[in-house]
């Protein structure tokens, strides 16, 4: 196996890897997890689509949001940036899966470097709109959770375990979308340094000298 062979077999397995992260990461209801003192056999769970509540003895009960239009601007807009996320990472290993030497979906090997190259930019846009909104909703809750106007027993939201798998499905596919652009590079430098075939001499043999006639008029 060569190393190009190699550098997109391994972008098109983390790609994968990475697009099952961030499903899992906007399906999941532990993007914030709250327990307080005061109620020790109860813990929370906030995600995008729901909240939950989990018992001590593992009952676990969640409810989706009423309304979109009452949710908070962050949850609104980690919705929109993962929604996208998720489309775009699709999308870009439906482009790069065709554009590998191992799959015979076309025989013009420019347009599978094209299409591997859309690949690795789209993984490359997935892997930035990802981590837009999981690092925006960490930051919020260190704010909030370090805020002195509130009471010390006021409860705080901490991080739950989504936004661990977001950071994670981001840096899988920035990772992907370089291996795969990588390998493109590398394609195209051994095309350049191909040895090019030489091109045959026609040895052409001397013919016999033409002859030439005189005529004088008298």
């Amino acid at each position: 196996m060569s190393r190009t062979h190699a550098l997109e077999l391994s972008g098109v397995f983390l790609a994968v890897a990475a697009w099952l992260c961030s499903l899992s990461t906007t399906l999941m209801s532990t993007w914030l997890t709250l327990s307080t003192d005061l109620l020790p056999t109860e813990s929370y769970e906030l995600g995008l689509w729901e909240t939950c509540v989990v018992q001590d003895h593992g009952a676990l009960e969640c409810r989706p949001y009423d309304s979109l239009l009452g949710l908070p601007p962050d949850i609104k807009l980690a919705r929109i940036l993962m929604c996208v996320t998720v489309a775009t990472g699709l999308l870009g290993l439906l482009l790069a899966i065709p554009g590998m030497h191992m799959v015979n979906s076309c025989q013009d090997q420019r347009c599978k470097r094209a299409m591997k190259t859309a690949g690795g930019a789209l993984s490359l846009a997935a892997g930035v709109l990802g981590l837009i909104p999981v690092s925006y909703i960490a930051h919020l809750t260190v704010l909030r959770f370090f805020d002195e106007s509130l009471p010390e027993v006021v409860p705080r939201w901490e991080f739950g375990d989504a936004l661990f798998c977001g950071w994670t499905a981001g840096v899988l596919h920035l990772t992907a979308g370089s291996l795969l652009l990588t390998s493109c590079l590398c394609v195209q430098t051994e095309n350049c340094q191909a040895p090019v075939a030489p091109i045959p001499l026609v040895r052409v043999h001397p013919g016999p000298a033409p002859f030439r006639t005189r005529s004088e008029y008298v």
